[in-house]
């Protein structure tokens, strides 16, 4: 292929470049990305979500107060600044609200909501958390609902029956796991983890030294 122009040398000629990007063998997915960054390079573009993603119409569930406070909390972690939050940015997040999570486990928590398959979370995903934290649809020991729960965002994590059951379901979360005997807990399993690990060593240890002395 003959060498593209570096990022920034766009070619001057604007309808060559916007054949270019039309008829390029990319795919009409790839093309359809290459003309919007086109555009937004031309100032032509209308921001996406304005155009198509209003929280407040989608996510109706969810009062205004609410969908600021997941904004403002989105824009925190965002701290690339790219409107996504990225695997590492989540796992800075996590750490951040107490709950480090695996490698693994991030990406399982990306998989859950992610609906364009690009590996991380659009604010509309980030929303899409709390709905479905809300809403129930959410494992028990899904990293996602940890996240929901341990936001401080108001948001039902009972379903979205009203205040009444999300109040009693915040005293409930504050006497059966008061944020003490979770710290405890989590300090016992850890040493539980730590015993079995020697325990797995010591006897991989013992195989070994046995397979020698044969």
């Amino acid at each position: 292929g003959g060498e593209e122009p570096a990022r920034g040398e766009e070619p001057a000629g604007g309808d060559e470049a916007a054949r270019n990007c039309l008829t390029g063998s990319a795919g009409a997915e790839l093309s359809a990305k290459l003309c919007r960054r086109q555009d937004i390079n031309e100032g032509a573009a209308q921001p996406r979500r304005a155009a198509v993603f209003n929280p407040y119409t989608e996510f109706k569930e969810f009062s205004r107060r609410q969908i600021k406070d997941m904004e403002r909390m989105f824009r925190l972690y965002d701290s690339g600044r790219d409107g996504y939050i990225d695997l590492m940015e989540l796992k800075l997040m996590m750490e951040k609200l107490g709950a480090p999570q695996t490698h693994l486990g991030l990406k399982n928590m990306i998989k859950e909501v992610d609906e364009d398959f690009d590996g991380k979370l659009s604010f509309r995903e980030f929303l899409l958390i709390f709905h479905k934290a809300a809403a129930g649809e959410l494992e028990e020991d899904s990293g996602l609902l940890t996240l929901a729960k341990l936001s401080e965002i108001d948001v039902s994590i009972e379903g979205v029956k009203g205040a009444k059951n999300f109040f009693e379901a915040k005293v409930q979360a504050l006497s059966s796991a008061s944020k003490f005997e979770a710290e405890i807990k989590a300090e016992q399993d850890e040493r539980k983890r730590e015993e079995e690990e020697r325990k797995h060593r010591r006897a991989a240890f013992r195989e070994l030294k046995s397979a020698f002395t044969q």
